[in-house]
């Protein structure tokens, strides 16, 4: 069993949802990121997400956008990155990392060079915003030959058409985005996005986490009555540009695993 699917049955047993926060490698530099993602488990994350910067974010709003950008500003290399999570994995061997990026840098890199690389270092799965099910070839073929999960979003416009196609290849988990936008640029309605889960879980076993446009610990908790998970990714950046203390930013994250756990 995958550290993934080892977690989300974890928390079946536990009758918990999956509380998952984003942060950007690099921002808002490479000490304070990395110092971040080793507090996370400790504030109650069950499974992190980490955004690889881009210079060309399409599915992301302003602040994210942003955050990448300073990111690569402040000298952020992909090294940097495996350098994060090699630290990381060897004081915390059980708590799932997801990469979230584009598929540019990758392509550069390699396709199966950069699946072989991300899963020694102990990374469980990739989201990649810009590949859709028709490129799998391009890069998820990989992942499942190398056991590392591929993690579809699905949006508001995934209709029961397109889901089948969606679905083929897909593991770990689904990632519903609950706004027809970008990151961090509206909020949920919670009637609307349980009912588009209840229709999905209709064609697939897989856990449906839920992210974008939860932007406080009021969102996270509704959204969890239905969800399997929630992420909270812009929320969390912006406390950190707004020039919250590290203190503030941890206190923020614990109150948002505590409202998804509390149910």
């Amino acid at each position: 069993m995958s550290r993934l699917n080892k977690k989300f049955h974890q928390l079946t047993a536990e009758d918990k949802k999956a509380f998952i926060p984003f942060i950007m490698a690099g921002f808002p530099n490479i000490k304070y990121s990395s110092n971040l993602l080793h507090k996370l488990p400790g504030l109650g994350a069950d499974i992190i997400e980490i955004g690889m910067p881009f210079t060309d974010p399409m599915a992301d709003g302003k602040i994210i956008q942003d955050a990448g950008h300073e990111a690569l500003e402040a000298g952020f290399k992909m090294e940097n990155l495996y350098q994060m999570i090699e630290s990381f994995r060897k004081i915390d061997q059980d708590t799932p990392i997801i990469l979230m990026g584009y598929y540019n840098p990758i392509h550069k890199f390699g396709s199966e060079i950069f699946v072989k690389k991300v899963k020694s270092l102990g990374v469980d799965g990739l989201i990649i915003v810009d590949l859709p099910p028709e490129e799998d070839s391009e890069l998820c073929i990989f992942c499942l030959n190398h056991k590392l999960h591929f993690i579809r979003l699905l949006t508001p416009t995934s209709d029961n058409q397109r889901l089948p196609t969606l679905l083929d290849n897909s593991s770990g988990f689904l990632y519903y985005v609950s706004v027809a936008g970008v990151t961090g640029s509206k909020v949920p309605v919670k009637q609307v996005v349980a009912d588009e889960i209840s229709r999905i879980k209709k064609y697939t076993d897989l856990p449906i986490c839920v992210g974008f446009g939860i932007k406080s610990p009021e969102d996270a908790k509704s959204i969890s009555l239905s969800a399997d998970g929630v992420v909270v990714g812009s929320a969390i950046i912006e406390t950190v540009q707004k020039g919250a203390s590290e203190r503030e930013v941890s206190d923020f994250i614990s109150s948002l695993s505590k409202s998804v756990h509390s149910n």
